[in-house]
């Protein structure tokens, strides 16, 4: 069965196109690409999508139908996460994509925190296992807009999303560059304060390992692993000790703009807000060890999009 999944985030809008097998629920990558939108910017503030972002993740929309067309996709699932949650204009953007993707039928999703959580983790852990990581697993999927917490095994046992992400803490707090240590601080606050919130819905301590998701995630590890370019097949799966982590989060975090345009993996569309990301995924390595105690902390390439994918398989 051929598949189209389509997420369209507070940052970014991806495309994953695959021919999955019904029997095993394994995926073989056809497609898979991702645009910087920024389709979330300012609804924090304007509780509103822009109407250029809004353009900007249409013209992809319409762009990424096209390739569905040309690869004869069996189905298509658009979900939309925490941009199109908050805002208050989303009808436009929801008219627009059903126009992009009329021939398909497909209207765009907005789903839950919990089921984005629920995505997520079916996305993560099938790799995980095949490794033979040890469970059960703590997956920290950080967007732009939110960061959703999944614990489980072989299903979700426990889910919560939370509103601090990579755009979000960038906008309220981290607006100098390289930020002060006044509006770090005024930032941490603000995500330990969600981080409480996490840890009353979901059980962090039974967690042996730390497995965390999407861009500001796989950057870091990026850095940390002194990558010469940005290569998922070395990101994924990569297992760093705590504390290599937390410093490769601290360095990301105190760079300026342009030391960050540098690096040599850096996506041109994160070198703004990456430093808010480092800043919550340091903060979540934290928090976790300090309950779980020094588990190891795994990045993996695959996540929601995956999700998204597989949750077209017929049941």
């Amino acid at each position: 069965m051929r598949v189209a999944a389509v997420d369209c985030g507070t940052n970014s809008i991806r495309l994953l196109i695959a021919d999955v097998d019904p029997a095993t629920g394994g995926l073989r990558d056809l497609v898979r690409r991702m645009e910087i939108v920024r389709l979330g910017q300012g609804v924090d503030r304007t509780g509103r999508l822009d109407p250029e972002r809004i353009d900007a993740a249409l013209a992809m929309s319409r762009e990424y139908a096209e390739q569905c067309r040309t690869y004869a996709v069996d189905a298509v699932r658009f979900v939309a996460t925490s941009a199109s949650r908050d805002a208050s204009n989303a009808g436009d953007f929801v008219t627009g994509v059903e126009a992009a993707f009329a021939d398909f039928g497909v209207s765009p999703e907005v789903v839950s925190g919990s089921e984005e959580a629920t995505l997520s983790f079916q996305g993560a852990t099938g790799d995980l296992r095949a490794a033979g990581i040890s469970s059960p697993y703590l997956v920290v999927d950080i967007g732009g807009g939110s960061t959703e917490f999944v614990l489980g095994t072989e299903s979700v046992d426990a889910a919560i999303s939370v509103d601090v992400g990579c755009v979000r803490i960038t906008e309220r707090q981290l607006r100098s560059d390289p930020p002060t240590h006044a509006e770090i601080a005024e930032a941490r606050a603000d995500v330990d304060a969600a981080l409480d919130v996490a840890v009353a819905a979901v059980p962090m301590a039974r967690a042996r390992t730390l497995v965390g998701l999407a861009g500001s995630v796989t950057t870091v590890t990026a850095h940390a692993l002194v990558l010469p370019s940005y290569q998922p097949e070395r990101i994924h799966l990569s297992r760093l000790q705590p504390d290599l982590a937390r410093a490769a989060a601290d360095d990301m975090l105190a760079m300026t703009r342009a030391d960050r345009a540098d690096l040599p993996f850096m996506h041109p569309g994160r070198v703004d807000v990456i430093g808010g990301g480092a800043l919550v995924w340091r903060a979540v390595i934290d928090r976790v060890t300090e309950l779980a105690g020094p588990i190891p902390v795994v990045t993996s390439e695959h996540d929601i999009l995956d999700g998204i994918a597989l949750s077209l398989l017929p049941r």
